[in-house]
């Protein structure tokens, strides 16, 4: 765990100089540790930035404030989504990596979806599990070539099916490579999502993988297992 840049996190430079790094952002009530496992099973050998929400709700993290279930703070979420894309920009001067793609579940999700909505430029793409539209009135970025993959639920009690249809939407109306697939489950992570995610990551062919040129980039001497994870109760079913 670090807390010498503005948010606690994890760091783990993993041991794959070709793969894109991934910005892990749990869902409320989790921390920088919840989705490692996940994003060692969906990318081997990446590196992982793993963050911890700066918002308590009844003690629990989460990354911007709510007003109630499903609906936002939007005011915070704007604020929220700034501070952490400055947060990535400064982890990637400070671990020499590229753009990442965020890998963000439930509250996660929704904070990943506005960064790319508020500061596209920060994000190569992102992996959306459980997401909901962060903002009713956002500006339309430039998305252009982004790949998005959104998964939900089809009995999740939390996100109505028109909401998450509305942000991939939106995404691609900002020109971004929108998938979204809806898996036989609720809203807790499943190993259908880890299955979903491994293989769109592993489709991926032109995310630029574009360094910190000042930076050296740390490599883990460990090589990752084929580990079989199962995913479930990570961070708490909460938008």
């Amino acid at each position: 765990m670090s807390k010498d840049l503005s948010f606690i996190h994890r760091f783990e430079p993993g041991n794959r100089l070709e793969a894109p790094p991934l910005l892990l952002l749990h869902g409320t009530g989790g921390d920088e540790n919840d989705l490692l496992p996940l994003g060692e099973a969906i990318a081997p050998g990446a590196p992982l930035l793993s963050v911890r929400g700066q918002v308590l709700e009844h003690g629990m993290p989460r990354f911007f404030r709510r007003l109630a279930e499903g609906v936002f703070d939007e005011d915070d979420v704007r604020r929220r989504a700034n501070e952490l894309a400055d947060f990535v920009v400064a982890a990637r001067s400070r671990y020499g990596l590229a753009a990442p793609i965020a890998l963000g579940y439930s509250n996660g999700a929704n904070i990943a979806a506005a960064v790319l909505l508020l500061r596209p430029d920060v994000l190569a793409g992102a992996i959306l599990l459980r997401a909901m539209v962060p903002l009713r009135q956002a500006p339309t970025p430039d998305l252009a070539g982004k790949p998005v993959l959104i998964a939900s639920g089809n009995s999740d009690p939390i996100i109505p099916r028109d909401n998450s249809a509305r942000l991939a939407t939106m995404l691609q109306q900002a020109g971004a490579e929108v998938q979204h697939p809806t898996l036989p489950v609720g809203h807790q992570l499943s190993q259908a999502d880890l299955t979903l995610a491994k293989t769109w990551v592993q489709g991926l062919r032109h995310i630029s993988i574009q360094r910190d040129p000042a930076k050296p980039v740390a490599v883990s001497g460990d090589e990752p297992g084929n580990r079989h994870v199962i995913v479930s109760d990570v961070g708490l079913n909460h938008q």
